[in-house]
């Protein structure tokens, strides 16, 4: 086997493991939480997570596709200063995220009428400390083509949490949203030790301070990190929006709905994973023609897969949102037959944002995504107000294909990417999957 074929094959292992167990446990603490939960308390701590996740993933743009993008090509003998600068960064940023945190916390409750988020806010800083060393060392491992420890790292943070939400169920033991950020706290502690372990072998830590490599590692991150922003709103604000105009309660509805999609979303991510790191390179050695044949298989490949499930999830949505959230949720499956449209177009807008990234154009990338988030924004304010429960679904719809047709447009224009031919490889996929892992074995 090729170092090539290597790579993807063992790379895409342990991504879609980390996935598929990502999701089994995410889903099984939310199939738990949603029975043990009242329908306010679940709203609240879905509207909870939404925030602290913008949080976290505006920190983590600014930090990780700069730092994969540097360690993936620099010589190794500057690694160590790119590492260290990586984490005076990422100290700062996450004293920021702890600011923020408690000043957002007392306007959050008032808005969203929910008291009891105010503890939970100030004590999910504690987690920002664990998690922003997370980061850094996963970051560390995908720069150098590795996945074992993300892996590990993720498993045991994701089993922890989920653990203690099924020891809570099964010794009929109430669950307080309190004692959930302390099981957060737990499980990010253990996952970076483990992340440091599998990552420290790759550098050794120089503790002077480069100002360079700041700069440059800033420079280079901070359209990631407002791409990063614009892109955790885009998927957020809906929830945090009905919960401002409406309730809680029907935040906690629309959060059904996103958590099922969250069950197809599998294959998105791990290729997404695997992409990032692997353009970073071929940008360097092959051009743009490598980087154009990349995007139009991974997104072909991801739409052949998709596509199957979105129309097994449509036709059934009933039965799927009885089976997993329980009657009390009815009310959620339009929500998710609308949602489950756009789930289409998600392989396209996440391959887009990583490809633009690893080609140098994460400014660009930043314009775009900051557009579609104003966009989704003003949908959301407009059709919520109008329509009820039902105007946040339509409304990321519609923002959603203006975003599409605006990134297929850039990639044209800077990759020549042809859209139609993402539709000739997903039609390919079939017999190609057939011929090569189905007829050998009869």
């Amino acid at each position: 086997m090729s170092a090539k074929a290597g790579y993807w094959m063992s790379s895409a292992f342990y991504t879609i493991l980390q996935n598929v167990t990502g999701v089994a446990f995410t889903f099984g603490g939310f199939y738990l939480l949603v029975r043990m939960l009242d329908k306010h308390q679940f709203g609240v701590w879905a509207l909870f997570m939404s925030t602290v996740t913008i949080l976290e993933f505006m920190r983590g743009g600014l930090i990780q596709n700069a730092l994969i993008k540097y360690l993936s090509f620099e010589a190794p003998d500057e690694h160590s200063r790119i590492i260290s600068s990586s984490l005076i960064i990422n100290g700062a940023l996450t004293a920021v995220c702890i600011v923020l945190n408690f000043g957002m916390a007392s306007l959050l409750t008032q808005l969203w009428q929910a008291p009891e988020l105010l503890q939970i806010f100030h004590l999910y800083s504690l987690v920002f400390v664990i998690s922003g060393f997370l980061t850094v060392f996963n970051s560390i491992e995908q720069a150098n083509l590795e996945f074992k420890g993300v892996f590990a790292g993720a498993f045991a943070r994701q089993g922890i949490f989920f653990l203690y939400i099924l020891v809570c169920f099964v010794l009929g033991k109430e669950i307080i949203l309190t004692n959930l950020v302390y099981a957060q706290f737990a499980s990010f502690f253990i996952s970076a030790i483990i992340a440091y372990l599998y990552s420290s072998r790759y550098y050794k830590l120089d503790f002077r301070v480069d100002r360079q490599w700041i700069r440059k590692l800033f420079n280079y991150g901070k359209y990631a990190f407002g791409t990063s922003l614009s892109s955790i709103l885009s998927s957020t604000i809906d929830q945090m929006m009905l919960g401002a105009i409406l309730s809680p309660v029907a935040s906690g509805a629309f959060n059904i709905a996103v958590r099922i999609t969250n069950l197809i979303d599998i294959p998105t991510n791990a290729i997404a994973v695997i992409v990032f790191p692997q353009s970073a390179k071929r940008i360097e050695t092959d051009g743009k023609p490598a980087v154009k044949y990349l995007y139009e298989k991974s997104v072909g490949v991801l739409m052949a897969i998709l596509i199957p499930a979105v129309m097994v999830l449509f036709i059934f949505a009933d039965l799927v949102v009885e089976l997993i959230a329980g009657e009390r949720y009815q009310d959620a499956v339009p929500l998710l037959k609308v949602v489950l449209l756009y789930c289409l177009l998600m392989p396209y807008a996440r391959q887009f944002g990583n490809i633009l990234d690893s080609i140098g154009k994460p400014k660009l990338n930043f314009y775009i995504v900051l557009t579609t988030a104003i966009i989704n924004i003003a949908m959301n304010y407009m059709f919520i107000s109008s329509l009820g429960v039902m105007g946040a679904a339509y409304a990321t719809l519609c923002s959603s294909v203006i975003g599409f047709v605006i990134s297929q447009y850039i990639l044209k224009r800077e990759l020549n990417v042809q859209t139609a031919n993402t539709l000739k490889y997903a039609w390919a996929f079939y017999p190609e999957f057939y011929n090569r892992y189905v007829r050998p074995r009869f």
